[in-house]
């Protein structure tokens, strides 16, 4: 029994400590300095990320670099079930023809890439187009994204 609470209380020492080391390197977003600066009892989880856990609070702080256009992250484009970039998303990592079957439907397509166009498609049929950092809805019928340098 002592063996197991003195292991217990080594790996909370262990993962409560990792954090601060692995971020020793790393450099803090302005928002998580300021925040381990102002609010006492702060462990950086990441350069983005803080918790207070006496407090039972965290921080995360958001990169304009991070996510490109709503929930689509810098350098992927992604079709939507629903319009307003709502609803499940599909994402993407490589610029080429994708199939959108895994939703029922697209209701808007975005394009986090930093140049390029993405297409929805019937088929071989454009029904909206996304540029570079932009959005679109979709009427309905897209059945494939083209990407496009």
């Amino acid at each position: 029994m002592k063996r197991t609470i003195a292991a217990f209380a080594a790996l909370v020492l262990a993962l409560v400590l990792t954090p601060a080391v692995a971020n020793a390197d790393t450099e803090l977003h302005p928002d998580v300095e300021y925040a381990l600066e102002t609010v006492p009892g702060g462990i950086a989880l990441s350069d983005s990320a803080v918790v207070w856990p006496a407090l039972g609070m965290t921080l995360e702080a958001q990169s304009a670099m991070q996510r490109a256009v709503g929930s689509c992250a810098t350098g992927t484009y992604c079709a939507y079930a629903q319009s307003g970039l709502r609803g499940t998303k599909l994402t993407f990592t490589i610029c080429t023809n994708v199939s959108t079957a895994a939703l029922q439907t697209v209701g808007s397509i975005a394009n986090g890439r930093s140049s390029g166009n993405v297409h929805a498609r019937n088929g071989g049929t454009t029904l909206a187009t996304a540029a570079a950092n932009g959005s679109a809805n979709v009427g309905g019928g897209t059945t494939n994204l083209l990407c496009t340098l």
